[in-house]
């Protein structure tokens, strides 16, 4: 049952995804767009998300809120599961039809570095959000410090369990450069300072199918656990359901800060919430993307912190 209701979700955003940033763009490519208030130019800008979850899906209404304001149309896609070759497809894509700026999660830091060096040197200039290539020619990083996200997800576990205890570690995809960084900062922290023991960790590679299996496999091999922590926004929405449907009453820290999310924290299927404030990315997405298209400098860094929601 779980799975089904995962797979009907994943279907409905996908949809969102692939159809409302394309048609807006299109429309706006064949000269329908009204000027803005201010008569600034318009430009399209391009978002790549990882995949299709319900944390892009808010931080695409906040970007379609800010690039209105500014005469902007957005070009957004996702592969239908987290995939490298069909996020370099997509950047192909839109380096061929000439966007004016692309904004990207890369799944994969390294992989991405060519597609995103072509780019910039084509005169697009790209910028990355919630994960980092930093070995690109990239020119700026939207999000928090992921390894510092790690540890303050550890904070949170060591208050929760006094120090003591038995978790379960439910992460994304293995080759992303946040979610390596999470585990990282969250593990040297454990080390560091408490006593508690990691049981198990698994990596979902961006399929709510896959978390909501490996988080029920988990639980019937550790039954005795103390807290689950979810490293990425996959594992997060995928908890609420099994916790749901298991009735359970264990300490559930997730990651991201959505409405299902925050409506979790209400009803007790999550415990804490980690935010990096998402809810403010597609603004500073658009507002990078407008200074680089304009040529004008600014931060290489947008540092959007850590918020912890529940306490």
């Amino acid at each position: 049952m779980i799975f089904l209701l995962l797979l009907a979700a994943g279907l409905m955003l996908s949809g969102c995804f692939q159809s409302s940033g394309a048609a807006d763009s299109a429309q706006r490519a064949a000269g329908d767009s009204p000027s803005s208030p201010g008569g600034e130019p318009a430009l399209t800008f391009g978002i790549i998300y990882p995949m299709v979850n319900a944390t892009y899906e808010m931080i695409t209404a906040k970007a379609e809120a800010a690039a209105s304001k500014h005469n902007v149309s957005l070009l957004v896609q996702a592969p239908d599961e987290a995939n490298l070759e069909q996020q370099i497809r997509i950047m192909e894509m839109m380096i061929k039809r000439g966007v004016d700026g692309i904004a990207i999660a890369p799944v994969d830091s390294q992989a991405l570095a060519g597609v995103i060096n072509k780019a910039v040197s084509q005169g697009i200039p790209v910028v990355c959000f919630e994960s980092d290539s930093p070995g690109s020619k990239r020119e700026a990083y939207i999000g928090a410090d992921n390894r510092a996200t790690g540890a303050v997800i550890g904070q949170t576990v060591e208050r929760l369990l006094d120090g003591k205890g038995m978790i379960l570690v439910e992460s994304g995809m293995s080759r992303m450069q946040s979610t390596r960084e999470r585990l990282l900062g969250l593990q040297a922290y454990l080390t560091q300072h408490t006593e508690i023991d990691v049981l198990d960790i698994r990596h979902n590679d961006g399929s709510e199918e896959l978390a909501a299996l490996q988080l029920e496999q988990m639980i019937s091999d550790h039954p005795h656990f103390s807290a689950l922590v979810n490293l990425d926004f996959v594992s997060s929405s995928s908890s609420v359901l099994v916790w749901k449907a298991k009735g359970l009453k264990r300490y559930n820290i997730a990651l991201g800060l959505t409405p299902a999310l925050k409506q979790a924290v209400d009803n007790g299927q999550i415990t804490r919430v980690i935010s990096q404030n998402e809810q403010n990315w597609g603004e500073d997405i658009i507002n990078a993307l407008l200074l680089r298209a304009q040529g004008l400098d600014a931060a290489e860094w947008i540092n959007t912190e850590i918020t912890i929601i529940g306490e």
